[in-house]
């Protein structure tokens, strides 16, 4: 009991020096915390075999197909096919003579941490790893200033909504499906400022094309309602590069607000992307998608409410 190995060998000890001491199987159960089932086929396994009765034994089963190697060889497929289950068994099968199937090659991915979810777009081959370094260490100074009450610290960007569905995943019943429609529309084009902090945003609608004008309009806006220095970041995109909106910045910062740019190919450092995200894929529901009315409607209920019924934990 005390210096086994085991951990479930010195349980089974426990219980077999308390049942001979006469504690009852309720009583062995309750002090190890497990079924009395366990506890009597314990007993019983201790007065068939002694102590071989402790131990696990290995159990009948079919024999693995692959070899660890094998194992290994398939891993190292499924890297370079990760898309397709089929080529990653055919060359399995060329290279080991051996085949299996599709759940099979599932289960041997699992047990290497191999998970099926959905790929990303990334263009972090075009970054300037540098700038984004020194951009990441700057905001996160901007963070630390507005937690000190210093400043405010607001990410700025626009997006656009329309009656194609972007919907991944959702709850449905086996053998059924949800279907909802979706159609060609004109594009609602919101643009917003959010405090990731506190989960302020501020946004405007447009059910036209956006050029440097509107999004100047729309900072002119901003810049009315703020009581102390506030940076607000912004991506690279050509309105906001524009002439029109680049005088606009010095008579900004007479007013507080001071436009902060993210390194070029960087979206992930702009956090008002992963509010366009949840909008997109959680919050909007499929009746939405139902009539143009319907997204206008139910994209300013939902912008209308973020930091209340509509939060994100930006930490």
């Amino acid at each position: 009991m005390d210096n086994d190995l085991s951990p479930r060998a010195r349980m089974r000890a426990h219980c077999i020096l308390l049942s001979n001491k006469g504690y009852t199987i309720k009583e062995i159960t309750e002090i190890n915390e497990i079924h009395r089932d366990t506890v009597s086929s314990l007993i019983d396994s201790w007065n068939k075999f002694g102590f071989d009765g402790l131990y696990d034994h290995p159990r009948s089963g079919k024999p693995p197909k692959l070899t660890d190697d094998e194992k290994e060889i398939a891993i190292r497929l499924l890297r370079q096919h990760p898309q397709s289950v089929k080529k990653v068994i055919e060359n399995l099968t060329n290279i080991t003579g051996k085949t299996i199937s599709a759940a099979t090659l599932k289960r041997i991915a699992k047990e290497a941490n191999f998970r099926w979810k959905r790929v990303r777009k990334s263009l972090k081959s075009k970054q300037d790893k540098e700038k984004v370094e020194k951009a990441k260490k700057e905001i996160k100074k901007l963070e630390k200033e507005q937690k000190k009450g210093e400043i405010e610290l607001y990410y700025f960007d626009e997006s656009g909504f329309d009656l194609t569905p972007v919907i991944p995943y959702a709850w449905q019943y086996l053998g059924t499906n949800i279907e909802i429609p979706s159609s060609r529309s004109p594009r609602i084009n919101v643009l917003g400022f959010l405090n990731a902090t506190n989960n302020d945003c501020q946004s405007f609608l447009f059910d036209c094309p956006i050029d440097s004008e509107i999004v100047v309009a729309c900072f002119d806006k901003f810049s009315e309602s703020l009581t102390k220095k506030t940076v607000v970041i912004i991506d690279n995109a050509p309105t906001h590069n524009s002439k029109v909106f680049t005088q606009k910045v010095e008579e900004w910062e007479k007013k507080g607000l001071v436009i902060k740019r993210i390194p070029p190919y960087s979206p992930e450092l702009n956090l008002i992307e992963i509010l366009w995200r949840f909008i997109k894929y959680k919050w909007l529901p499929f009746r939405a998608y139902f009539s143009l009315e319907n997204l206008i409607e139910e994209l300013e209920a939902i912008l209308g409410s973020i930091g209340s019924k509509y939060q994100i934990n930006f930490c």
